[in-house]
């Protein structure tokens, strides 16, 4: 799975040692860029603890992530796990000089005031016996 967001801030940062050996695992917490932005705690493990070291609040990532759940003592707890990063708004380099296509015009959220259509559009036509708009 994919998510991109804006970076909010770090989270805490916690270190111990199991079988394995040493680990670290770190919050990133962003917020998603959509028409009613969530709040997301992305939990990276020791291979990308250096990488969100270089985040900013306020820049925008793009996160491969993995959702998984686990039952403890009767309770279900869930985390979003990172496994890669990619850098967003970044093009890959080219070899060949193809003209560039013009990117997209970004969405913005408009409010009902600023959405609203004309008053041509609320004035009945004049063979209109209804006095409803549609």
């Amino acid at each position: 799975m994919e998510i991109t967001g804006k970076v909010v801030r770090l989270g805490t940062l916690t270190e111990g040692t199991s079988a394995r050996g040493p680990w670290r695992k770190q919050e990133l917490i962003i917020e998603t860029e959509e028409q009613y932005p969530r709040t997301v705690c992305l939990i990276c493990w020791t291979n990308q603890i250096d990488e969100i070291q270089k985040f900013v609040p306020g820049q925008s990532i793009k996160a491969q992530i993995e959702i998984s759940s686990r039952e403890f003592n009767g309770k279900w707890y869930t985390d979003v796990r990172v496994w890669r990063f990619d850098p967003v708004g970044a093009q890959p380099a080219t070899t060949t000089s193809a003209p560039q296509a013009q990117p997209a015009q970004p969405m913005t959220h408009q409010t009902p005031s600023q959405a609203a259509p004309s008053p041509e559009y609320y004035a009945p036509s004049e063979d209109s016996t209804d006095d409803l708009p549609f």
